[in-house]
């Protein structure tokens, strides 16, 4: 058969190198149970960090919405898909992470890529973390902006290109907890230097949103930084919410803007109202349930002080990303298959999401997770690590 694009030596090249991907088929709903290719597992690989993906309240909200908005919006946000739902939400989501305004996408990788552009161009400069999230990367190569990219979470070396850039505007753009690590940027230090060379400071809390800070509002309150100092905030309604899309969240004049320049958002079907009326329902629970993020953060604390005394050596993370590093590709697919076999459901992480040889397990807890599963996690791990 005529293969003018050569599809079938980089598919072949891919299995060979351990780097083939294939979707599971998950058979349930969200939970730290789950059925995935007809086998029960215990679920360490969601990104739904509080356990909101099927609560019953959340459940209800979308049902409820969709009986009486239906299911599409219809349109763009600006043609006539904004519903009042949507509205609700924008303001509400302004108001939990202190800000002006809020503005939503209908997913993070859109948001990401309607900032960037609509914030910088040709005569402008945007300086990003190596580790930033591929939507973040691709952001600032597509705007047209000399692109930059500093060592991670390398203050000196991100200040010495703030130093020679002569470009009109200057944007500095980091994850707050970076999604195959588990770290952090220093957002308070990124701040001060945004301050002292003119630059904007945009973070992505995409795995911040819900879990840190005392009331779960994210990075800027871990952090204490208002919105002069963290001018453009973006987060994801899919994991610490259980939902679905992304908001960008600064002043009057950033939302404005993004209404007016954002590409992603101008040409977009809106989000359907019912995921909008899901997510106030998840963001209701988010912050007057604050036990279940008290849960979460003893079950980080819990798994990693066991997993110290088993010499599972982990990554230095404070978040729900708990990653262990392997190394090489087929190694993590072997531990990946072998703790599937004991039914424990835990992607192997490999390139080109993480360097080369820099494969693993990344593992990600829950508030829905009881500490005796991570327990069976920790006594698995031990034995196919062994």
């Amino acid at each position: 058969m005529s293969d003018p694009l050569q599809l079938t030596a980089a598919l072949d090249q891919r299995k060979s190198n351990h780097l083939y991907r294939q979707r599971r088929l998950l058979q349930s709903a969200q939970g730290a149970e789950v059925v995935v290719d007809g086998k029960p597992c215990l679920n360490f690989c969601s990104n739904d960090y509080l356990g909101l993906a099927n609560h019953p309240d959340v459940v209800a909200a979308f049902t409820s919405a969709a009986n009486d908005f239906g299911v599409g919006s219809g349109a763009s946000h600006l043609v006539c898909g904004h519903s009042s739902l949507h509205h609700q939400l924008e303001q509400e989501l302004a108001d939990y992470v202190g800000r002006d305004r809020a503005v939503l996408f209908s997913t993070g990788y859109m948001a990401n890529l309607g900032v960037v552009n609509a914030l910088v161009g040709k005569q402008d400069a945007v300086f990003e973390d190596k580790l930033n999230h591929a939507s973040l990367l691709d952001a600032g190569l597509l705007s047209g902006a000399r692109f930059q990219r500093f060592l991670h979470n390398d203050l000196a070396n991100l200040e010495a290109r703030l130093k020679k850039s002569t470009e009109n505007k200057k944007l500095i753009v980091v994850d707050s907890v970076f999604s195959m690590d588990g770290d952090l940027a220093p957002l308070d230090d990124l701040a001060a230097l945004a301050k002292q060379y003119n630059a904007g400071l945009m973070a992505d809390d995409a795995h911040g949103f819900g879990v840190l800070g005392n009331s779960g509002a994210g990075c800027a309150e871990h952090f204490q930084l208002d919105q002069q100092q963290l001018p453009v905030l973006m987060a994801t309604l899919g994991k610490g919410l259980g939902c679905f899309g992304a908001f960008v969240a600064g002043s009057e004049q950033l939302a404005e803007t993004l209404i007016q320049f954002a590409r992603p958002y101008i040409y977009t079907t809106a989000l359907p109202p019912a995921v909008a009326a899901a997510t106030l329902a998840s963001l209701k629970i988010m912050r007057e349930d604050v036990a279940r993020r008290q849960h979460l953060q003893s079950l980080i604390a819990y798994f990693r002080e066991r997993a110290e005394t088993l010499g599972l050596t982990l990554m230095p993370s404070i978040t729900a990303i708990q990653p262990l590093m392997i190394g090489t590709s087929e190694q993590a697919l072997a531990i990946s298959d072998a703790l599937l076999a004991k039914g424990f459901l835990i992607s192997a992480i490999r390139p080109p999401t993480v360097p080369v040889n820099s494969a693993r397990l990344r593992i990600t807890l829950s508030a829905a997770h009881s500490e005796q599963q991570v327990e069976r996690l920790l006594v698995a791990l031990a034995e196919v690590m062994s």
